[in-house]
């Protein structure tokens, strides 16, 4: 299980929601089984539907 904080205290980084998204869809391409949407991701422009978008990323790796 990988949890969304742990991803971004890792990807240092990470400038933007839509590079968080791709961070997300590589890790499940990686093998990751499980993604614990633990916490808010500090983008001012995450849309109002940030969990639904990176929970879609995460089961759909490849869209």
């Amino acid at each position: 299980m990988i949890y969304l904080s742990d991803i971004l205290t890792q990807e240092h980084e990470l400038e933007t929601f839509e590079g968080l998204l791709e961070i997300v869809r590589q890790k499940a391409r990686d093998g990751e089984i499980h993604l614990d949407v633990d916490i808010k991701p500090p983008f001012n422009e995450a849309p109002k539907d940030w969990q639904n978008q990176i929970e879609m990323a995460f089961t759909f790796p490849n869209r």
